[in-house]
């Protein structure tokens, strides 16, 4: 296959998430906010905690990664010692993962487990302030880190105080612009001593942005005319996202590259579109927990009878059978019909409350995912998989 048939790309790796470019369009107002505050790192002075917020693909993280770069490389030609530590919050998601990653930036042996948290932070206080240096720590998706307790942004925002030599300055990514109602309310007047916002990019930027990766990353003449623009559109659609474009733009042309074509094209940009969408569900089925891919696989089931808007009645006694079936405790009907709105609020059914008239109002539930892929999701949870030759009552038959 790698004698055969020739890569439409130069360098993929561009149209990835985890690329950063030299130069960030659309953003110069953002990276001058941050640039200002963050400026006083390199006279030696602890710059002020700064909070990003805006939607997914809207540049916080490359913005912040563009920024950590560029004052890395000034501070090594001013002979200051600055430092710019990049943490993902959603991998790194617990207190203790969080000191033990940072105490491991500056060659402390910490394991992954077993040490109380408070020798970790110890550990990593006595490292940093071995000598005179000011370290930023970036913690993208900040609002997941939360989710699990602030006690370790209380630490971090207080560690100053602890501190002779070294300084640390935090800078929270966060596409959640309410999750610092969750905070205790000195964590968040430390915290957020700065804000920068990021609104969306218009399909404009979008193609500006695609355009300026496609160079880098496409071979010369390989993209049709109406490729940059398609996805553009699309991204625009999604509330500006700029990450979701730059994956449009590499599935259509790993898609047109499977079919041997020597040009990416608009049919290969909608194929890409059904493709990410899909992957997305698939991923999110994927992680529910299992009552909610129960509820989800007993609306399969019922679609799959011939009902195309099955009620919560209806869902709910089918629901129950199989409960027993793999010997699964029963939720209650009001706590089944609360895990049909959470699988409506993510997309993956559209329920619709419709009156009965004297027999009252339920909700309507169609599903809004592809039967086939869904169902074999919902089947590699081992849980599920004895559900796999249930046969439907023939009570509910008859009712067809």
């Amino acid at each position: 296959m790698l004698l055969e048939n020739e890569s439409l790309f130069k360098n993929k790796e561009v149209l990835r998430p985890s690329y950063t470019p030299d130069f960030l369009l659309h953003r110069d107002e953002q990276i001058n906010n941050l640039a200002i505050i963050l400026v006083s790192a390199l006279r030696g002075d602890t710059p002020s905690n700064i909070l990003l917020y805006g939607k997914t693909g809207t540049g916080k993280t490359a913005v912040t990664r563009h920024i950590g770069i560029e004052l890395e490389k000034k501070s090594e030609e001013m002979d200051v010692s600055c430092i710019v530590l990049y943490m993902n919050c959603e991998v790194i998601d617990t207190q203790y993962r969080l000191l033990a990653n940072l105490a491991r930036q500056f060659g402390e042996e910490i394991p992954m487990t077993g040490w109380p948290t408070d020798q970790v932070f110890a550990r990593f206080k006595k490292t940093i302030d071995e000598k005179k240096q000011i370290i930023i720590i970036i913690l993208d998706e900040i609002d997941k880190l939360v989710k699990k307790g602030d006690d370790v942004l209380y630490n971090l925002s207080r560690v100053n105080t602890d501190l002779k030599n070294s300084k640390v300055s935090m800078i929270g990514v966060s596409n959640d612009l309410k999750f610092t109602e969750f905070l205790d309310p000195r964590v968040k007047s430390s915290l957020g001593e700065e804000e920068v916002i990021f609104p969306p990019y218009d399909a404009e930027q979008i193609s500006d942005i695609l355009r300026q990766r496609a160079e880098k990353a496409y071979k010369d003449g390989v993209l049709d005319d109406m490729v940059i623009p398609l996805c553009a559109a699309f991204a625009a659609q999604e509330h500006g996202d700029a990450r979701r474009a730059l994956d449009l733009l590499r599935v259509a042309g790993e898609l047109a590259e499977r079919e041997n074509k020597p040009k990416v094209e608009e049919k290969h940009v909608r194929s890409a579109q059904e493709k990410i969408e899909i992957d997305r569900i698939v991923e999110v089925v994927r992680t529910l927990p299992t009552q909610s891919k129960l509820v989800l696989y007993t609306i399969l089931l019922l679609r799959n009878s011939g009902y195309r808007n099955v009620t919560t009645g209806e869902v709910y006694n089918i629901y129950r059978q199989l409960c027993s079936r793999i010997d699964m405790d029963v939720l209650t009907q009001r706590r089944v019909t609360d895990l049909m709105s959470e699988l409506d609020m993510l997309g993956i059914v559209n329920a619709v409350v419709v009156s009965k008239g004297r027999y009252g109002r339920t909700k309507e539930i169609s599903l809004s995912v592809p039967v086939a892929s869904t169902r074999q999701v919902l089947v590699e949870d081992y849980r599920l998989k004895p559900l796999m030759d249930f046969k439907m009552p023939m009570a509910v038959q008859m009712h067809l």
